[in-house]
């Protein structure tokens, strides 16, 4: 397992992409969005969402630091799993729609949510096996 640090942390993969600290910011943001989305997909009948275009929010990540976007993320994914823990087998197949990926269901949603994550895991530790070793 590699330790990135706070150097480590803000080193690019590539011109153009997003180094760690922006990756963990994008996963705070991305864990608030969802908890709206799953909210609403339960609240509203064919409830529509409203896309977003992750590098502009990316834009404003300067301000942020590693462990505020941690904090946020944990704090929103803890409310985010009683939610997923307390729904109904109904709920699961409660119909949403993704402009951009059409029809969706709760249980779409919550495995989006998982796959997300993973992704960009998986890029942070690219990230950190590609600096010095630990």
């Amino acid at each position: 397992m590699h330790t990135l640090g706070q150097a480590g942390a803000e080193r690019k993969p590539a011109p153009g992409k997003w180094n760690a600290r922006e990756i963990v910011c994008h996963l705070a943001d991305v864990e608030a969005v969802f908890a709206f989305r799953l909210r609403q997909t339960l609240a509203q009948p064919h409830y529509v969402i409203q896309p977003f275009d992750q590098d502009d929010w990316a834009a404003r990540y300067d301000g942020y630091t590693v462990e505020d976007a941690l904090d946020v993320f944990s704090a929103v994914r803890r409310w985010n799993i009683v939610l997923i823990e307390n729904a109904n087998a109904d709920d699961f197949s409660r119909p949403v729609n993704h402009p951009e990926r059409g029809d969706m269901t709760f249980q779409t949603l919550v495995e989006t949510m998982a796959g997300h994550d993973l992704n960009h895991l998986a890029q942070i530790e690219a990230i950190a096996a590609s600096g010095a070793p630990a």
